[in-house]
């Protein structure tokens, strides 16, 4: 508790901001009451109040520490070989729910693939930071993939088809804030292409295959493959303008939506909340999001913006997914919604991330957009 006042007093000192904290929390807070099945039979609301704790000591901390040592090259490489050999060794773990993507130690678990978010986004901001001008050049786009897809493929053999797309949208999205060129746009879609198809035929499960067919006709196996999308939307459109009320979704607490304190807990916030509180949900992400840009606009450095676009990024992508997931717009992935869905080292990174943007923001001010040299990223 000390330790957590000195970091309060610290953060609150140093101009902290709060912009970015409180919307944070307000979506975790959210999440909680979403989860809470007050009294109706076990919940995860207890768990992920404590993991919310844990993510806000963890901002506090990072956002008062000063963080551009994230910028040296030694440093990225280091984050990046890091989730790599993480990547590779949860492979050999116990699979939960038929996938190779936890590391368990006894009640807690660990996904290497958030790490390896942080770690894809100091990379790309790292190497985009000078070449971002040169990205001209089709070679910068291969190399940056390269960097992704080595990633991607590890979440693929795990498998999980949801963080794999994240990881596809994530570096994208970088590709086209750093200024990449129609034409080179057309040649990766192609290659997207090429890939999806030998992703489809020798890289998907056959559950996994069943989920995207069973997207494009739901009711073609809506007590098998479709099941849980049909039961999403059912959630979705049962909350009408007002809601059921906090504690009131039936498709949640009844447990006709499965998974409905993780993947599919856009669907049960929206049974309860209604439109009316689905809307405010939007707007505190909105805001949450409004910042971030703002931010990126008046960094100090280019692999600032780079990289506080990339955290952007990262969870506008696990938004849209997510609530495209519930809406029937996409097929089922499995992705969790930031800051709102149970899980404890997603919501640690998602803390983390805001955290260093803060730092960055911080440290940053009366600084000039670093061009050196020292901002490249290998030869």
């Amino acid at each position: 508790m000390n330790a957590l006042g000195k970091a309060s007093r610290n953060f609150f000192n140093s101009g902290g901001d709060w912009t970015l904290f409180l919307p944070a929390v307000a979506l975790s807070l959210l999440g909680l009451l979403t989860m809470s099945t007050f009294g109706q039979g076990e919940s995860l609301a207890p768990r992920q109040f404590l993991w919310l704790a844990v993510a806000t000591v963890a901002y506090l901390v990072i956002s008062t520490i000063d963080m551009r040592f994230i910028r040296r090259t030694s440093v990225v490489m280091t984050l990046y070989s890091a989730a790599l050999i993480l990547l590779a060794l949860v492979l050999l773990a116990r699979p939960v729910m038929g996938a190779h993507a936890w590391f368990s130690f006894g009640p807690v678990s660990f996904q290497p693939a958030d790490f390896a978010k942080l770690a894809l986004i100091a990379l790309l901001a790292k190497y985009l930071s000078r070449r971002h001008v040169e990205i001209g050049d089709f070679r910068h786009i291969l190399v940056s993939g390269t960097y992704a897809l080595t990633v991607t493929l590890l979440i693929l053999i795990e498998p999980d088809m949801g963080n794999a797309i994240i990881f596809t949208t994530l570096w994208l999205g970088m590709m086209l804030v750093s200024g990449i060129s129609k034409k080179h746009l057309a040649i990766l879609g192609c290659i997207g292409l090429v890939l999806a198809s030998i992703i489809w035929f020798e890289g998907l499960k056959p559950y996994q295959r069943a989920r995207i067919v069973s997207f494009v006709n739901p009711a073609a196996d809506i007590h098998g493959s479709g099941y849980n999308a049909y039961q999403a939307k059912i959630a979705v459109g049962s909350g009408e303008i007002f809601g059921k009320g906090i504690g009131y979704g039936t498709q949640s607490k009844l447990r006709f939506l499965p998974e409905y304190q993780t993947d599919f807990i856009f669907a049960a916030y929206a049974e309860e909340w209604g439109f009316a509180g689905t809307a405010l949900l939007f707007a505190v992400y909105a805001l949450l999001f409004a910042r971030l840009a703002q931010i990126a606009r008046a960094a100090a450095t280019n692999f600032d913006a780079f990289f506080t676009l990339g955290v952007l990024l990262l969870l506008a992508a696990h938004l849209a997914i997510h609530v495209g997931i519930s809406l029937g717009l996409l097929p089922v992935t499995g992705t969790t919604i930031p800051f709102m869905s149970s899980g404890g080292s997603h919501l640690v990174l998602e803390f983390a991330l805001l955290g260093i943007v803060t730092s960055l923001a911080h440290h940053g001010r009366g600084a000039t957009r670093d061009i050196s040299a020292h901002e490249y990223l290998g030869g």
